[in-house]
């Protein structure tokens, strides 16, 4: 389990840095990294530079703070996130989002590259989520509970704002952006799903699958934050293509729909501010 009271402490030094509180945090998945180019950018610290905290490996995914300003609205920026599959236990991979908690973080955007289930997805669609299916990864929340954090059985009806994704399909409405609606299941990577695992994914209920997300809403609600998901649908998941998954197809796929996830990112952080 990790030091609370260390992790405390950094979140303290590096409050002194950044001389203000980011109200939204948001975290950029495989191959959006570059959305942190539209800040107003205040301050930036590598993962490495926290003492205990666990460093990204995958390619594509920076793994560092960027903290400033997007329409004015205070930002927290994780351009990279920490996964599962990487090796590290669930309790690591949400410490990112246990740490925005700590510095203030009212509200998250969760942002992920994902296979599409639903054959009406198509390649290039954002997905605003509805709900999520966690059951195929460990809980984030297993072990002693940190009461500073929140409570110990932490209620999960509405992990993704209905308030939020409301303002989101408004946003996307003005800038003339289709936004589709799904639920996301988690797998646990780093192999991308069997055919025969999406099926069963889509007999569940899920729209889109991925290897991210999922846990860290669940790590934000139990911190008391309010949660937005959006998945950029990279590749239909396997069974429901001709060509074979790769890693790198995923990112240039993502680089294709940063452009209209930042945009919407932006405007969504003008309208809550």
């Amino acid at each position: 389990m990790y030091d609370y009271e260390r992790l405390r402490s950094y979140a303290e030094k590096i409050s002194s840095k950044i001389g203000f509180a980011p109200k939204v945090g948001i975290v950029l998945g495989s191959g959006l990294g570059d959305m942190a180019d539209r800040m107003q950018s205040v301050y930036s610290c590598s993962f490495t530079d926290i003492s205990g905290f666990p460093m990204s490996t995958v390619e594509g995914h920076a793994g560092q703070f960027i903290f400033g300003y997007i329409s004015d609205v205070p930002v927290m920026c994780m351009q990279g996130r920490i996964h599962y599959y990487e090796g590290y236990s669930m309790e690591e991979v949400v410490l990112p989002i246990r740490f925005m908690a700590m510095l203030g973080v009212e509200s998250v955007i969760l942002t992920n590259a994902a296979g599409g289930v639903n054959k009406d997805f198509k390649t290039g669609d954002i997905v605003l989520l509805t709900d999520h299916i966690a059951t195929f990864v460990p809980n984030p929340l297993i072990n002693p509970n940190v009461d500073e954090l929140g409570v110990r059985f932490p209620d999960m009806t509405e992990v993704y704002d209905g308030k939020m994704r409301e303002i989101m399909k408004n946003v996307a409405q003005k800038e003339n952006i289709t936004l589709k609606e799904g639920v996301y299941l988690q797998f646990t990577g780093p192999s991308f799903e069997t055919p025969a695992e999406v099926r069963m994914a889509g007999m569940l209920g899920a729209d889109v699958v991925g290897m991210s997300t999922a846990c860290e809403a669940i790590a934000a609600r139990h911190a008391g934050m309010k949660v937005c998901g959006l998945s950029f649908v990279s590749n239909p998941a396997a069974g429901l293509g001709e060509a074979e998954l790769s890693h790198e197809d995923v990112q240039k796929a993502s680089k294709l729909s940063a452009q209209r996830m930042a945009d919407l990112i932006k405007s969504f952080c003008a309208q809550i501010k």
